[in-house]
């Protein structure tokens, strides 16, 4: 099982940025996909950017435009940048991955969890 970490969240004020990384504790080129998904308190979570390791990445409507997603191979590193940060990408954010042998895509399910950092954006 992989070990996900999360770090880079933090207070910033609206219009602001953050870049946020996970580690992991396993080859991140030997997995199918990765992701960041982000929970608001009494919402839902979804999903808010995702990279293929035969692919390309995509992005949640929330995060277009504003956020990208990216990953360090060499380092096992997955990162999001955010900027123009708004209020409502308040939330926890958690980085999700598949390592599962034989997916070559992203399938939207990710076995793999980090434990989340939060993200906290004033007005």
């Amino acid at each position: 099982q992989v070990q996900l970490v999360e770090s880079g969240g933090g207070s910033v004020q609206a219009g602001g940025s953050l870049r946020l990384s996970c580690s992991a504790s396993r080859y991140i080129a030997n997995s199918a996909c990765m992701g960041w998904f982000r929970q608001a308190p009494g919402k839902d979570r979804e999903g808010v950017a995702f990279i293929a390791t035969f692919g390309g990445a995509g992005y949640g409507d929330s995060a277009k435009g504003r956020f990208t997603i990216s990953r360090d191979n060499a380092k096992n590193t997955l990162y999001l940048q955010m900027n123009s940060l708004k209020p409502e990408d308040t939330g926890m954010y958690y980085c999700a991955a598949d390592f599962r042998p034989g997916r070559t895509y992203c399938s939207g399910d990710f076995p793999d969890w980090g434990q989340g950092t939060q993200v906290t954006i004033s007005s």
